[in-house]
């Protein structure tokens, strides 16, 4: 089993860069692969039955079997879920340790509904299929992996190195952030969960790395409508599903501002000369150099891949109404969920939303959980000539740039601290192998290699 594993790696090592190829480490890529598999069978969703906390305690063995003392590793049970702590000390206690962050958890994924049984790990055409291959187990397992392949190396970092993996990030992220309270005092993040890069959809060769230095605020707000009811066979001029609707048509059609900032700047400037559709290209550009561009901005608020990039989106995503098939409805409310420009307060968007509404019958209550508006980490020379180097070691030649995401990660939760946080994963995939929460979930196995070659780089570098 484990030679046969090993010439599947080696197989597919064969499409990698000739730096890349050159030496090998046969037990931390065979690791990868064995703990990414193991950890996709544990079904770590919130709710009944949830097993993160095992998930935990698999990582935990892996610690402490390449090295880590047991006191050194820990692991805090929170509600349904736990986190996980492992501390590699450094030679110098009064340097701020460096924390590789990431999630265990993942989204819930019905077997009905895949081809293959999501919490039975496949191997299957070069890819590894299962729910959390993507998003992001096997981002977890390379990166232990590649501390403990370090370790084995007889490397000793001279800043504290500390794992951080939260246990709820799909969801409410209560232990995302009780970590960040924990690792107020860091240096800097390398999220593991973030970044990455994308490989051609013809030939599936590297095209381009992005790192993440911000992220959009995610938000709720409920839109509420109350009237005394009645009988409907009289119906009166105020109707609460009537009112509703209406001013969800009104935010509907608006738009916010675009914005860019340094980082999306540069992500629409370099970005624009990997995109196969001259069109987009060309509006990336030109609202690069000008955030008012017209034409530039109907062009990429139609692109559903860009329309985040360029600014505050906010949109419906569930409505509820009435009381009684033949009754005036008492009661209408609806969800707003919004991904904000970075610099931009929930509750300045809330109250954009109430305006455009139009209507003092509408109440707007803000009802986010787990999230909390973060500034963009600073473009810190010592990180970007640190990912650089990795990456050119990895993959050499492939260009490398920064970018902004639309979604939500643990790194909002050391922003706000104050701690510079980056995305930083270096798998890479086909847009249209993308099925993180989604069916069918996979990555290529053709990232093990290059990933620790990347890692054992970037973790050596950074910690010194």
């Amino acid at each position: 089993m484990r030679i046969a594993l090993l010439a599947t790696l080696t197989a597919l090592s064969l499409a990698l860069p000739a730096e890349a190829r050159q030496a090998g480490w046969p037990q931390a890529e065979a690791q990868v692969l064995d703990l990414s598999k193991q950890a996709i069978a544990i079904r770590s969703v919130q709710g009944k039955d949830n097993r993160t906390v095992d998930v935990a305690r698999l990582f935990r063995g892996a610690l402490i079997a390449g090295g880590w003392a047991e006191r050194d590793t820990d692991i805090v049970p929170m509600a349904d879920t736990a986190y996980l702590i492992a501390t590699w000390p450094g030679s110098d206690p009064a340097l701020k340790p460096l924390v590789v962050s990431g999630h265990m958890d993942v989204v819930e994924a019905k077997p009905a509904d895949w081809q293959r049984d999501p919490f039975t790990p496949v191997v299957e055409g070069g890819y590894l299929f299962g729910r959390g291959a993507s998003d992001m187990k096997f981002d977890g397992a390379l990166a232990i992996s590649s501390l403990i392949e370090l370790r084995r190396q007889g490397f000793r970092p001279r800043r504290t190195i500390v794992i951080a993996y939260s246990g709820d990030e799909e969801t409410t992220m209560a232990t995302s952030q009780a970590i960040a309270e924990r690792l107020a005092n860091a240096e800097l993040v390398i999220n593991v969960d973030g970044g990455g890069g994308t490989l051609g959809e013809r030939d599936g060769k590297p095209m381009y790395w992005t790192w993440q230095g911000a992220e959009k605020t995610y938000a709720d707000f409920q839109l509420e409508v109350t009237n005394p009811g009645g009988h409907s066979s009289a119906p009166r001029p105020d109707n609460a599903i009537v009112q509703l609707a209406n001013a969800l048509a009104r935010i509907g059609a608006y738009h916010f501002t675009p914005e860019v900032s340094d980082l999306t700047r540069a992500y629409f400037s370099k970005a624009a000369n990997f995109q196969t559709d001259a069109k987009t290209a060309a509006a990336m550009r030109a609202f690069a150099a000008n955030p008012a561009d017209e034409a530039a901005i109907a062009t990429l608020r139609a692109d559903p891949a860009q329309v985040g990039k360029i600014g505050t989106t906010c949109v419906a995503t569930m409505v509820n109404g009435g009381h009684a098939l033949n009754a005036l409805p008492q009661r209408a409310t609806a969800n707003i969920n919004c991904r904000i420009f970075p610099g931009h307060k929930p509750a300045d968007i809330m109250a954009q939303l109430a305006q455009v509404a139009n209507d003092p019958a509408v109440k707007f209550t803000d009802i986010t959980e787990g999230s909390i508006a973060s500034p963009p980490s600073p473009m810190r020379a010592d990180f970007i000539g640190a990912v650089e180097k990795a990456m050119t070691r990895a993959y050499p030649g492939v260009p490398v740039f920064p970018s902004q995401s639309s979604g939500a990660s643990d790194s909002m939760w050391y922003r706000a601290k104050g701690v510079a946080s980056y995305g930083a994963s270096p798998t890479f995939i086909k847009d249209s192998d993308d099925f993180s929460h989604g069916l069918n979930e996979r990555v290529p196995l053709s990232n093990i290699r290059p990933g620790l070659t990347y890692y054992l780089t970037l973790f050596t570098d950074l910690s010194r």
